[in-house]
């Protein structure tokens, strides 16, 4: 069994999260994701609209994830491939470059976004909707 690892914030989920769902899993036989938590993402100087358990259970509903755990930290990643047996590890192509260290430990692999969406600008379109109500 192919055992596929990625990670992520997963807020505002939105079709682009689903698309890299969606290719990731695609890539074998089962899907485990890293949820940032929101400690995490505090450190990371980065803001969620749901928090952590709100999140897990939305991306726990999608038929493409078969297993979500939470990220802590950025050095946890070498002990969840070994933990999950993960044979490919898969990120958005922002990220290309960034996780090429994991290549001795599984396979390596970064997906095109999706274009027209993403997180960042849906939380500014809201802040403007906001501001200009």
């Amino acid at each position: 069994m192919k055992t596929v690892i990625t990670y992520g914030t997963f807020d505002i989920l939105h079709i682009g999260h689903i698309n890299l769902l969606r290719r990731a899993r695609a890539l074998g036989d089962r899907l485990v994701v890293g949820l940032s938590t929101d400690e995490f993402n505090l450190g990371k100087h980065k803001s969620s609209l749901l928090n952590y358990e709100n999140r897990k259970m939305v991306l726990e509903s999608i038929r493409y994830v078969d297993e979500v755990f939470p990220e802590d930290n950025w050095e946890q990643k070498v002990q969840d491939i070994k933990r999950f047996g993960a044979t490919l590890f898969v990120m958005g192509h922002d990220w290309e470059g960034k996780f090429d260290f994991l290549s001795q430990y599984c396979q390596v692999h970064y997906l095109p976004r999706t274009e027209a969406i993403s997180t960042t600008e849906i939380k500014q379109s809201l802040a403007v909707t906001t501001v200009t109500r």
